[in-house]
């Protein structure tokens, strides 16, 4: 990376635009920056780095420390551009910090946002590349290969914080080698392989905990015997190594227990199984010696009883005879009932028959009754023509009716037709009228519209702008806080490290040894060794006050970059909003939406005003067709209205003769229908009754034939005989249950085994069941304990194999762990075998370093005359302290090492300068090799004699090797002699300047 050239416009202490010529000052390898104190030197590497990542190294870029120079004009905006090579590329990056300028119109001030350019050039025209912030930052970050801190220690080498980089402790080294060479990945590792070794002891107790639920499973299946009373279950512990074996060992004595407990339970149950079978056997015995005797009893009994029912069988007997007789009549009786039914029913209907009939027919027959239906049938069957003459009168009286109504609708449609085209010129205009006044305010909403969403965009900004006003209030008190509460972080530390410093002697007394040297005087005798005076402060109360600062510092960055958020989202919402105020914007959208509204509501009737007119207009075409047409219709209907007069006036005199009195040709027909029906129906019933007499008759003569064949002297005694199907079956089945019964009472008296019971002693069953119950009861108790004893054995059998699955499974889960956690005490420097006890992180740095002591020593042997050599120490720390960032100085001169904190002023110096360009180099190839073209030196030169400053000077000119070139920044008078190149920041009131001096001025 070189710079070319760099313009400063209201920046820091430049009020006036300023330039800068890198390339001429680059000439001469070396050039030099100086001025008063105070005058700007500083704010030129501020602006560079500015430029580059748009933030400024340090505090100075806290939220509310303004960039912008103080003398500038307002109205000049505050701008740095810087003209560079990267990576091969010719590139131009002009940024603008949020400022504030004199609004454009009224007074007061506005916010302007932050803004940045990125341009390339392209051997002929410079061609614009971003305006993005994040863009930009990505591609210089990109070309550069490091972040604003490295190039901060490597590009703008910070002599102090060196000088305090070889007084640090090591805790404090790692800090900044680990932001420089970002090993937050090997942190990482570390992290991971605690994280695994966390899970992989979880799971290990995990499985610990399954074995020794499995091992009391176990327990509580086995039960209470003496062999496990001998035996206790082990009292290991989740994690103890030998909970394996005891558990195996314990679970295959439990096994051996329950077996043996199995075969003693064997044994015993077939010895009762023998003794239940035999009390089983004689209890059989007795029941069925039991049921013979009370067999023959019931058998004795029951025959005594039947023959006692002789009676009653013969009476049965014979009812059921005369039964089966009257089943012979009963066809007979069934006729007979039934033709006397029909023939009552006849005669009934046959007399109300004759009831309906007219005085002169009421005794005629039925010749005489079918003679007369047939002449009234002759009479109907005259009305059919008669009916459709009626028929048409009553046609043409509707058809009549129907012209009046449709010449009275149509007289009304006429007149309602000439009122409406009486009306139209006016209809039809104001129509018109409302067609135009609905386009009018459809064109005023557009309008309005177009105006409206820009209004309600700058309210939301402002709305946005004022809410921000307020969250940077709140933030700008956050911060003050956070200062306050910083400020007094940082005192606080800052006397306990003094008052530690006033007691150093004493801290360094504790570590004292007898008959070692002493670090400090040299001597192996200690007569007097410092005691801690009263309110000692040890380094673990400097280190936590310390830490405290730290928390204060990272809170107020954390308040500092809230609040600038916040600042340029307010400034973003302001030039959104524009320049009126909230209140004027409510207002002005409140008119525009109210205006809107108001507009395309009216203009919501056009398409319906457009429609009413085109629809007036179509009705008014109809109307007047519609009226012509009624004209011609009204001429067709008088004549059609005489012509069917005429044809109802010879119908209705034809129809008077066949109606012979009756209103109509239909009554008339309903009149003859009626007389029809009544002589038909007593013709019918008069046959009926003359039929059903002649089968009464005929089955009074069957059922006394009937009755003197079944054997009964009269009708009435067959008809008593006869009875009921489900009777007769009843006395059936009575009958053949008394057949059955003795049939059954002769085989059982026959039974030889009944007979032989009955002549033997009474059983006893009830005494040889109570025997079997007790035996059954010994059995069952037998029975179970085997089947315990059996349900023990699979019990324990099937978890020693749960147990040994669990086993099995733990066993890698063991080895993982082992593995996991040797790394993990490996890489965090707890385990025995790192004996430096250094982290993983620390190793990483510790090589590094290593790098960083070998590239200053090359510098640092020129700038001593071959006196010092860095060299990295990763010697075992004290106490509990971590290994591996020491660093001590060799003095050639008397061959001895000793710590960095032992150097004077002007070695301090070229020691610190030394690594500084040291860790430039390796954190240069760390970042890819990015070639570094120009480097800036910061103060420090003024604690040089004459001679470390030529040495200084000559280490410098060999940076200028292959086209480098550096800056000094330094107010030491001698370097503007020694220095040809130069670049003066001259202090002046309104503000500083720039003058170049270069060797051919």
């Amino acid at each position: 990376m070189r710079l070319h050239r760099l313009r400063i416009t209201a920046f820091g202490p430049f009020a006036e635009p300023q330039e800068i010529d890198f390339d001429a000052l680059s000439g001469a390898g070396i050039f030099l920056l100086h001025g008063p104190t105070g005058a700007g030197k500083t704010s030129v590497l501020d602006a560079v780095c500015y430029a580059l990542y748009g933030s400024v190294p340090g505090p100075r870029q806290a939220p509310g420390t303004s960039l912008r120079s103080d003398h500038a004009d307002a109205g000049t905006p505050t701008e740095v551009t810087l003209e560079l090579t990267a990576g091969g590329r010719r590139l131009e990056i002009t940024r603008r910090p949020e400022q504030d300028r004199p609004k454009k119109r009224g007074s007061g001030t506005t916010k302007d946002k932050a803004q940045s350019w990125l341009r390339e050039y392209d051997g002929e025209r410079w061609q614009a590349l971003s305006r993005s912030h994040q863009e930009i930052g990505e591609e210089i970050e990109q070309l550069l290969g490091m972040s604003r801190e490295q190039f901060c220690q490597v590009v703008l080498l910070p002599q102090g914080e060196f000088a305090k980089f070889l007084r640090a402790d090591e805790a404090a080294r790692g800090r900044l080698l680990g932001r420089l060479f970002d090993t937050r990945r090997f942190a990482a590792v570390e992290q991971l392989l605690a994280e695994r070794r966390r899970a992989a002891e979880a799971k290990v107790r995990a499985g610990d905990e399954k074995v020794l639920a499995a091992a009391q499973r176990l327990a509580q299946a086995a039960g209470d015997s003496a062999d496990l009373r001998a035996w206790p279950l082990p009292g290991h512990q989740p994690g103890d190594p030998g909970l394996a074996g005891a558990v195996r060992a314990w679970a295959a004595v439990a096994r051996c227990s329950a077996r043996e407990r199995l075969t003693v339970a064997e044994y015993a149950l077939a010895a009762v199984e023998g003794r239940h079978a035999a009390a089983r056997r004689a209890a059989d015995e007795e029941r069925e010696l039991d049921r013979l005797q009370r067999r023959h009893a019931e058998t004795v009994r029951r025959s005594a009883l039947l023959a006692g029912a002789e009676p009653e069988r013969e009476r049965v007997r014979a009812l059921l005879d005369r039964a089966r007789r009257g089943a012979l009549v009963a066809p007979a009786l069934e006729l007979r009932g039934a033709a006397s039914a029909a023939h009552l029913s006849a005669a009934h209907a046959e007399t109300a028959a004759r009831a309906q009939l007219p005085p002169a027919l009421a005794e005629a027959g039925t010749e005489q009754l079918s003679a007369v239906e047939q002449r009234l049938r002759e009479d109907l069957g005259a009305l059919g023509a008669a009916q459709r003459s009626e028929q048409r009168s009553a046609e043409i009286g509707r058809e009549r009716a129907t012209l009046e109504r449709e010449a009275r609708d149509a007289e009304e449609q006429l007149r309602d037709s000439a009122d409406w085209l009486a009306g139209w010129e006016a209809t039809r205009a104001a129509l018109a009228e409302r067609v135009d006044a609905a386009q009018q305010a459809a064109t005023l909403a557009e309008q309005l519209a177009g105006r409206l969403e820009p209004a309600r965009l700058h309210l939301n900004a402002a709305r946005r702008r004022d809410a921000l006003d307020a969250d940077a209030e709140r933030a700008e008190g956050e911060l003050l806080c956070a200062r306050e509460e910083s400020t007094a972080a940082r005192e606080r530390w800052l006397e306990l490290k003094e008052a530690r410093l006033r007691g150093i002697a004493a801290e360094l007394a504790e570590a004292l040894v007898a008959g070692q040297a002493c670090t400090v005087c040299g001597s192996a005798e200690h007569p007097a060794p410092a005691r801690p005076a009263p309110g000692h402060v040890d380094r673990a109360a400097e280190d936590s006050a310390h830490a405290r600062y730290e928390r204060a510092e990272e809170r107020r960055a954390a308040v500092e970059r809230k609040l600038a958020a916040l600042q340029e989202a307010r400034a973003e919402a302001e030039a959104a909003a524009g320049e009126a105020t909230t209140a004027e914007l409510l207002a002005l959208t409140a008119d525009l939406s109210s205006r809107h509204a108001a507009a395309h509501a009216a203009a919501a009737g056009l398409h319906t005003a457009r429609e009413r007119l085109a629809g007036a207009e179509r009705e008014h075409a109809v109307r007047s067709s519609d009226r012509l047409d009624a004209e011609r219709r009204a001429a067709g209907r008088a004549s059609r209205r005489e012509a069917l007069d005429q044809e109802q006036a010879a119908l209705e005199a034809e129809l008077a003769l066949v109606r012979d009195g009756a209103p109509t040709v239909a009554a008339r027909a309903r009149t003859l229908e009626d007389r029809v029906r009544m002589v038909t129906a007593a013709a019918a019933a008069l046959r009926r009754a003359e039929d059903t007499a002649a089968r009464l008759k005929e089955a009074d003569a069957q059922l006394a034939d009937a009755a003197f064949k079944a054997g009964f002297d009269t009708v009435d005694a067959a008809a008593d005989a006869v009875l009921p199907d489900y009777e007769r079956s009843a006395l059936q089945r009575r009958l053949d249950a008394w057949q059955a019964e003795e049939a059954m009472l002769a085989d059982r008296l026959g039974e030889s085994d009944t007979a032989l019971a009955a002549t033997r002693p009474p059983a006893a069953p009830d005494a040889a069941e109570a025997y079997e119950a007790r035996a059954a009861a010994k059995l069952r108790t037998a029975g179970s304990s085997v089947d315990a004893a059996r349900l023990r054995c699979a019990e324990l059998d099937r978890l020693s194999r749960q147990a040994e699955q669990e086993l099995r499974a733990l066993g890698p889960l063991r080895e993982a762990y082992d593995r996991v956690a040797r790394l993990a005490a490996l890489t965090a420097g707890t385990s025995a075998d790192n004996e430096r006890k250094m982290r993983l992180e620390a190793y990483v740095l510790a090589a590094r370093l290593e790098q960083v002591a070998a590239a200053a020593t090359v510098r640092l042997l020129r700038m001593s005359g071959g006196r010092y050599t860095l060299v990295h120490s990763d010697a075992k720390a004290s106490g509990r302290g971590r290994s591996g960032l020491g660093l001590h100085v060799v003095d050639a001169w008397t061959g001895s090492e000793r710590d960095t904190a032992t150097l004077s002023g002007g070695e301090t110096f070229f020691a610190s300068l030394a690594l500084a360009l040291g860790l430039a180099d390796v954190v240069t190839d760390e970042a890819g090799g990015m070639r570094l073209d120009t480097l800036f030196i910061d103060e420090g030169f003024g604690s040089l004699d004459d001679q470390a400053l030529d040495e200084v000077l000559d280490v410098l000119d060999s940076l200028r090797e292959r086209d480098r070139s550096v800056g000094i920044v330094s107010h030491v008078a001698d370097l503007r002699t020694r220095v040809q190149a130069q670049l003066e920041i001259v202090k002046q009131r309104g503000g500083s300047l720039v003058r170049h001096r270069t060797a051919s001025r």
